[in-house]
């Protein structure tokens, strides 16, 4: 338990909606988060400098009257680049669940009435959210989970009270984990209600006034004293969420104050810096588990932020609390338990302190290995996200690797699940400066086709270039990698990709009640391939192995957008050029590299000439 004092460790507990009580680190893009949580947003979107501005979080939940639920459902349906599909009722009663409750308490478990109405009121919900005038049957629910929190509030009051409730031990034997919370209060709310009302009586008789204003607070937003109406309009809230995550695979909507769950802030340039990177949620706050921001310390329970007290928030309010609490230019105070203390203190936060080691992903430079290569040697590029700003990354990496002994340069695109698309187009300038790139298409079937940039001839590379690519490979990294095969500039070596190819846009919703992140745009390569639902094949394959992403792929993920075949719009000059930049041969002198993996992959360059098909056609 970190060192925590016995009262203490009654703070912590797993409540949640099923997924994970932990509040999560920032990290490398994946196929699957890229799938769930995409970056890469389309070209107009991603022009600025900055990600969105973010907003606070205040505690409160999520609402949304009816009118404004089909305002943005509506602005989804005109602004989706393909055919929107009717969610199924029973898969959309699921999702809408899942965001009304974000403690686990009052819409998940079989003993919670509204759980039942959920499914019963699904197609009228799905019905009403489209007309926007009359939602009788959110209000039907709404009113189950008022009944059944108000309950819950009794219920919390008077075990809280029990003289055998005040027993530490008691309480202490209580899971602190998720997996072991979810075995014990996953078929009973109720059970879960008893044990967090225990644990406050342990916080009662271990810290008495200390820690009461958070206790309250904690009972506040677990048992939340809403009116029929207010209930209501939290389950109108949660389905719009629920639509959008059923009608758009890649898309999702986020009321002001939870963005962060819509837009991957962490790959844009000038990232915000975070309280922490990594905490677990406990009935009075977070306890800080990676990279807290000085002079927090790992271990610390955090209690208060600036005036705003942690107990009983959401995961999405929280993330977004740890990286917006810093956004100002004065110091923040933050109020947190510290290990081996049996009284709260107050420690100031300067905005402009350090973001300690590993507390944001994004690098201030990209990983570059020296590989002996025949009678030179080839620069190895390690790229495990696109960020915003990977072309200046990418032309800071190349300054570096030049030198009269440089054969050729090899993109390393294992496990990269994307992220901007600007981001890969800057990084294709130095390759291939002012070719046309990939057609996009709009819903209404226009058609637009972007240029890569033509930067200054010494942040160019006019050598040979390959890319090494695996089922990881998504998204934006995909655009690189196929750009490069379709203009014959440089063979992708290594396993299918994952197949990503559409572009998102983030979006103020017209109800001002919060963002979108909706499908705008689906692309195919120069040569018109198609990448969605499709990937890449590599010119030279190779068996990367990776079993965590091995058996993903887009076309298996729900609510996938469709595939599709774009035009050619290659420049015909650079495809005259290609025999331009065929790999040396090596003569078998190839590394060592540190991944043994990537020496031979790179060994199957030099012999081969960079033709062929780069994707499969549907």
């Amino acid at each position: 338990m970190l060192g925590l004092p016995a009262a203490t460790a009654a703070l912590i507990y797993a409540v949640h909606r099923p997924g994970s009580a932990k509040i999560p680190a920032p990290a490398p893009s994946s196929p699957v988060a890229s799938a769930q949580k995409d970056a890469s947003a389309a070209v107009p979107d991603e022009d600025e400098d900055q990600g969105p501005l973010l907003h606070p979080p205040n505690g409160k939940l999520p609402m949304l009257a009816c009118a404004d639920a089909a305002t943005i459902v509506h602005e989804v349906e005109a602004a989706l680049a393909f055919p929107v599909a009717a969610p199924k009722p029973a898969d959309f009663a699921d999702a809408t669940r899942n965001w009304i409750d974000p403690q686990g308490l009052w819409a998940i478990t079989p003993d919670a009435p509204a759980r039942a109405a959920v499914d019963a009121e699904a197609a009228a919900i799905l019905a009403e959210i489209e007309r926007g005038k009359s939602c009788a049957g959110a209000g039907r629910v709404g009113r189950k989970l008022h009944a059944w929190v108000d309950s819950l509030r009794a219920r919390w009051d008077a075990r809280r009270k029990a003289p055998e409730a005040a027993d530490e031990t008691r309480a202490l034997t209580a899971a602190v984990d998720l997996d072991e919370a979810e075995g014990a209060h996953s078929e009973d709310a109720g059970a879960l209600a008893d044990d967090l009302a225990d644990r406050a009586a342990a916080i009662d008789r271990g810290y008495g006034s200390e820690l009461a204003k958070y206790v309250q607070v904690a009972r506040d937003r677990l048992f939340p004293p809403l009116d029929d109406e207010e209930w209501g309009k939290v389950v109108l809230a949660a389905a719009v969420r629920a639509w959008v995550e059923q009608t758009d695979g890649h898309g999702a909507w986020a009321p002001y104050g939870e963005e962060a769950t819509v837009h991957d802030v962490d790959l844009t340039k000038d990232a915000p810096t975070r309280l922490w990177a990594r905490a677990t949620r406990t009935l009075l706050g977070v306890r800080i588990d990676e990279a807290p921001l000085p002079p927090l310390a790992l271990g610390d329970v955090v209690l208060q932020v600036d005036t705003l007290a942690l107990a009983g928030m959401s995961i999405e309010q929280l993330d977004e609390l740890a990286l917006t609490a810093t956004d100002g230019p004065e110091p923040v105070d933050v109020v947190v338990l510290r290990s081996g203390e049996r009284s709260p203190r107050v420690v100031r936060v300067d905005a402009s302190t350090p973001a300690p080691a590993g507390a944001s992903p994004h690098p201030f430079d990209l990983a570059v290995e020296r590989v002996p290569y025949g009678h030179g040697e080839l620069a190895l590029v390690t790229m495990t996200d696109v960020y915003d700003d990977l072309g200046e990354l990418f032309s800071r990496a190349l300054s570096r690797a030049r030198s009269p002994k440089l054969a050729g340069v090899v993109l390393d695109l294992r496990g990269n699940g994307g992220g901007a698309t600007e981001g890969a187009i800057d990084v294709l300038g130095a390759f291939l400066p002012g070719a046309r790139l990939f057609p996009m298409k709009h819903r209404d079937g226009s058609i637009e086709t972007d240029s890569a940039p033509a930067p200054p001839a010494d942040e160019q590379w006019t050598g040979p270039v390959a890319t090494l690519v695996d089922a990881g490979t998504a998204s934006a990294a995909e655009m690189l990698a196929g750009a490069l095969a379709a203009y014959r500039r440089g063979p992708s070596i290594g396993a299918p990709t994952y197949g990503k190819g559409c572009a998102q846009e983030y979006l103020d919703d017209d109800a001002h009640a919060g963002l979108l992140r909706v499908t705008t745009l689906l692309f195919s390569l120069p040569d018109g391939s198609p990448v969605q639902r499709v990937g890449l094949t590599p010119l030279i394959p190779y068996p990367f192995h990776d079993d965590e992403v091995g058996s993903e792929r887009e076309a298996r993920l729900p609510h996938s957008p469709p595939s599709w075949t774009g035009p050619d719009v290659r420049d015909r000059e650079w495809l005259d050029k290609a025999s331009l930049f065929a790999w040396p041969t090596h003569g078998g002198r190839v590394g060592p590299c540190k991944d043994d993996a990537a020496c031979k992959a790179i060994a199957m360059l030099g012999d081969r000439a960079p033709r062929g098909p780069v994707a499969r056609k549907k």
